[in-house]
């Protein structure tokens, strides 16, 4: 079965051999935050390849005092996004991608045991300033908000995390996780399935591995466990 042209499923033959790796109930939460943004480095690579352009900015001088056209990325108002707890794995390799540090805004989300529907608990979105003129940058709505969630199981985690980014006024969403279930990428893609000016898609999801489905739990099977009690040892809380 095809996924939505949205979705975009890494091949590389290395990323796929850390997922094995990182699948395996032996894996420790040292080797577990490791393999994390080791994945999320390629991703993000793969991602930000294809979201991000680049424009001629200053003059400056080489050391041996050539001048040469400095280039910078654009969009030039971007953020990252992490969902508490185990977006946070993810955060230090997308930070060591980009060329210059952006505002990391963060999305607390959990599961409601019963219904498995999300329940934001923390949002740190700069809501009250975004519509200011005069407000700083930063807490002006992205242009470019990077999604950060390492495990899309259901699909109702990342779409809650979408809607909230609409409504604070963002201009795209990438989302990047490191496994996925089908369904719950259908789910996902349909959340703002439009198109940009410039005929960008408003949200484009990059992810390591694709799974067939999750169990009466919600958890992705085989998938990689609870990714945010791996990386930080809380299994069996």
């Amino acid at each position: 079965m095809s996924l939505p042209p949205s979705v975009h499923k890494s091949t590389h033959a290395l990323l796929r051999a850390k997922l094995s790796q990182l699948r395996s109930q032996s894996t420790s939460a040292r080797e577990t935050k490791l393999l994390v943004s080791e994945i999320a480095t390629m991703i993000g690579y793969e991602a930000l390849a294809d979201g991000l352009s680049v424009t001629a900015g200053a003059k400056d001088k080489s050391p041996l005092g050539y001048e040469y056209t400095c280039e910078t990325i654009s969009p030039g108002h971007v953020s990252l996004v992490p969902i508490l707890r185990s977006g946070l794995g993810m955060v230090d390799a997308f930070q060591s991608l980009l060329p210059y540090p952006v505002p990391i805004f963060h999305l607390g989300m959990y599961r409601e045991k019963s219904t498995l529907q999300p329940v934001e608990y923390y949002n740190n979105l700069p809501y009250h300033t975004a519509s200011s003129p005069s407000s700083p940058e930063s807490s002006k709505p992205s242009d470019l908000a990077i999604l950060l969630d390492p495990i899309i199981a259901t699909g109702a985690t990342a779409s809650a995390a979408i809607d909230t980014l609409r409504d604070w006024g963002v201009g795209r969403v990438i989302l990047c996780s490191v496994l996925a279930s089908r369904d719950g990428l259908e789910k996902v893609a349909a959340v703002w399935d439009e198109k940009t000016a410039d005929g960008k898609s408003r949200v484009e999801i990059w992810v390591g591995g694709v799974d067939d489905g999750v169990d009466g739990k919600g958890m992705i099977r085989p998938g990689l466990g609870d990714v945010g009690d791996r990386l930080f040892g809380t299994i069996g809380k």
